[in-house]
């Protein structure tokens, strides 16, 4: 028992330092992520900018995505089936704790892109669904949201205007299933269903169903104008060699460990 609690002690410590390094060689990058956060919410629309989008008026190609759903469902429930270990979401990014372990029970990330780079042992088995988001142009990242039975997401706003974000309904109950608050906007997941909406305005998920929702979550770069739309494209190609690969190392850690 007290190594147990020596190992727990420990994995707190490293995380903790880990988010100060992080914090400390991000300074440059933050400043920039600032800057670029204040033109994109301005061109958005500020504070009168939409929540929910018309898929087929914003981003038609996601609708390849809905047309997959079969074959999606049937390579997430194989692959979960599959993998040796699924991690929760503040185990691949520490900076997510506040929204992933302060409420009861566990939510977990099966990446198959973080910010561009691809998670290839998990992409492999589910190839279709790849198929499906390289149909997708801007694609910024994608992965199956796994939130176990009565794991609510407290409220809090997506950190960057940059992307929109897109959920698939994979596996949600239909007894009691949960809702997700995006600003003044409800939407109750169904399988097969999907929703295109800013993550930037304050969300939380309510879940008291009994059994497990997943939700493919993919994050397209927000259409705008041109010099807009080229100075986020360079962004997000910082974010990947800066963020996006540390999630994907954690990963392969944390599937190796599990071997």
């Amino acid at each position: 028992m007290a190594v147990n609690s020596r190992e727990i002690m420990m994995k707190k410590v490293f995380e903790k330092l880990e988010i100060r390094m992080l914090s400390a060689l991000a300074s440059p990058v933050a400043r920039v992520h600032k800057r670029l956060n204040l033109w994109f919410r301005d061109t958005a629309g500020g504070d009168a900018r939409p929540v929910v989008f018309d898929i087929d008026d914003t981003i038609p190609e996601l609708r390849a995505i809905d047309r997959a759903f079969p074959d999606i469902r049937s390579e997430f429930l194989n692959a979960a089936e599959t993998v040796a270990v699924m991690p929760t979401y503040h185990e691949l990014d520490p900076l997510q704790r506040s929204i992933s372990a302060t409420t009861p029970y566990d939510w977990r990330m099966f990446y198959l892109y973080a910010m561009g780079s691809v998670a290839k042992d998990n992409a492999g088995l589910c190839p279709k669904t790849i198929e499906a988001l390289k149909r997708v142009p801007n694609l910024f990242q994608a992965s199956f949201s796994v939130l176990d039975p009565g794991k609510s997401v407290p409220a809090h706003e997506g950190p960057y205007y940059g992307y929109l974000r897109y959920h698939l309904g994979v596996e949600v109950p239909t007894d009691d299933p949960p809702c997700i608050r995006i600003h003044d906007t409800f939407h109750t997941w169904r399988e097969g269903g999907s929703v295109l909406f800013d993550d930037s305005w304050d969300h939380e998920v309510i879940n008291k169903c009994s059994g497990r929702r997943v939700v493919l979550i993919v994050d397209v770069l927000r259409p705008m104008p041109t010099p807009q739309h080229l100075a986020n494209r360079v962004f997000a190609l910082v974010t990947r060699s800066f963020y996006g690969r540390r999630i994907l190392q954690r990963l392969e850690k944390t599937a190796a460990a599990a071997v």
